[in-house]
C-alpha cells in the first residue's frame, strides 16, 4: 500500500499563481497516477475550482488571513493540526517559511518533507523583520525537517555550506501541453506568431522587469514584448513599470493554462529575470516549448540553461541591450538556441524522472530499517 501523501504550503491547485503552485499540480497528479493517494491545502478564495477533487487529488480548502505578511503562514498553521489529525504519512510542506509549524505533524508521527525554495529572504517585498524570519526559517528547516528539498545545485550548496546540512537535490521538470498551439490569444492581444518579446513573471523587484523594460527601451524594433504576471503586493513597482514601458510593450497580467502555454509556445525570445529563486517553472517551461532564452546570469538560472541559452549580466542593462539587438539581428542563432533549449530541458528536466526521484525517496522514508 502506498503512503498517503499530503502538499500544503501553497495556494492550492488548479494552479493560477506561481512556481510552487505549478509544481504542486504536476507533482500530485502524477503521483495519483501512479497510484499514491494525494491531497493538498488550498487557500479559500483562491480559486473558483469548487471539487473537492482535482484530476484525481483530494482538495482540502482552509481560510486564511489575506496579507502580504501573514498569508502563507496562516493557512500553514490551519493546514497543520488539520493534516496531523489525518491518516496521512508523509507531508510534503512547501517554502521554508512553513517550517517553524513543521514540529507539530512530528509530534504526530509524521514523516516531514521540507522543500525550502530559492532565498527568499532577498526579496525586496519584505522588511527587516520579514527577512529575517525567512533567514531563521532556513535554519529551521534543516532541524526539523526529515527530509529537506533543494531544487538546484546552487540552493544545495548554500544549504551546505551555511548550516552544514546535506538536501536531497530534485528539481522541476517541464513537459508540453496539449493544445498549446493555438493562436486565440495571439489574437485577442494583436500577437503575430514568432513575432513578439516575451517576460513572464510576479512583477516584483528582484525579478528585474524594470531591467527588461529599460534594456528593451534601447533597442529599435517594431517587436512588442508581452509582459506576462501581476503585481499582488506591488502596486507602487507597478505604477514604476507602467512609467517605463513606451507603447510597444503589452502588459497582459496574469495568464493560466492553455493560453499561457500558447505564448510561451509561439514567443521569439523569452525574457527571464528571476534572479533569488532556485529552478523556476517558467524558464523551463520556456525552453520545452523551444525559446531563445535570455536569463539573468545568476547561478540557479546559469545551471538550468547552460549553453541552451544566453545569460546576461544581472543588473547590466546594456548588456541585456546588446544580446537583445544581437538576437534580434541574427534568426539563424535565435534558432539554434531554440532547438538546444528543447533538447536540453528534455534530457535533463523530465517530468517522469522528477516523479521517479520522489517514489524512490517516499521508498526509503516508509521503509522500516
Amino acid at each position: 500500500m502506498k503512503p498517503k501523501i499530503a502538499i500544503l504550503g501553497t495556494r492550492g491547485i488548479p494552479a493560477n499563481y506561481g512556481g510552487f503552485e505549478t509544481f504542486t499540480e504536476e507533482l500530485s497528479t502524477r503521483l495519483v497516477k501512479r497510484g499514491y493517494p494525494v491531497c493538498v491545502y488550498c487557500r479559500r478564495g483562491n480559486s473558483d475550482y469548487k471539487e473537492p477533487q482535482y484530476r484525481g487529488v483530494k482538495l482540502i480548502t482552509l481560510s486564511t488571513i489575506k496579507h502580504k505578511y501573514f498569508d502563507t503562514i496562516a493557512h500553514t498553521f490551519f493546514s497543520v493540526w488539520h493534516v496531523s489529525f489525518s491518516d496521512v504519512k508523509i507531508i510534503y510542506m512547501c517554502n521554508s517559511i512553513n517550517s517553524i509549524f513543521a514540529i507539530v505533524p512530528r509530534i504526530f508521527g509524521k514523516k516531514v518533507i521540507i522543500n525550502v525554495d530559492g532565498l527568499e529572504w532577498k526579496r525586496a517585498k519584505w522588511n527587516k523583520l520579514g527577512k529575517l524570519a525567512y533567514q531563521i526559517s532556513e535554519w529551521i528547516s534543516t532541524i526539523v525537517g526529515h527530509v529537506v528539498i533543494s531544487d538546484s545545485k546552487a540552493i544545495q550548496k548554500y544549504y551546505m555550506d551555511r548550516f552544514k546540512r546535506e538536501t536531497v537535490n530534485i528539481s522541476y521538470g517541464a513537459q508540453k501541453k496539449d493544445g498549446a498551439t493555438s493562436d486565440e490569444i495571439l489574437k485577442k492581444h494583436g500577437l503575430q506568431n514568432r513575432n513578439y518579446i516575451l517576460y513572464v513573471s510576479r512583477l516584483e523587484p528582484e525579478n528585474n522587469a524594470l531591467i527588461m523594460l529599460q534594456a528593451y527601451a534601447k533597442v529599435k524594433t517594431d517587436m512588442p514584448l508581452v509582459i506576462v504576471g501581476s503585481a499582488p503586493y506591488g502596486k507602487p513597482y507597478f505604477q514604476k513599470l507602467r512609467e517605463t514601458a513606451d507603447e510597444r510593450v503589452k502588459f497582459l497580467g496574469g495568464i493560466y493554462g492553455e493560453d499561457y502555454y500558447s505564448l510561451q509556445s509561439h514567443a521569439y525570445i523569452y525574457l527571464h529575470g528571476n534572479e533569488v529563486g532556485g529552478t523556476n517553472p517558467a524558464l523551463l517551461e520556456a525552453m520545452v516549448y523551444s525559446n531563445c532564452v535570455v536569463s539573468i546570469g545568476v547561478p540557479f538560472n546559469r545551471e538550468v540553461v547552460g549553453d541552451a541559452g544566453i545569460c546576461f549580466e544581472p543588473g547590466n542593462v546594456n548588456d541585456l541591450q546588446k544580446k537583445l539587438f544581437d538576437l534580434l539581428a541574427d534568426p539563424v542563432a535565435v534558432e539554434r538556441y531554440r532547438t538546444a533549449a528543447f533538447e536540453r530541458v528534455n534530457k535533463l528536466y523530465q517530468w517522469d524522472m522528477v516523479v521517479d526521484q520522489y517514489e524512490e525517496l517516499f521508498d526509503k522514508m516508509t521503509t522500516k530499517k
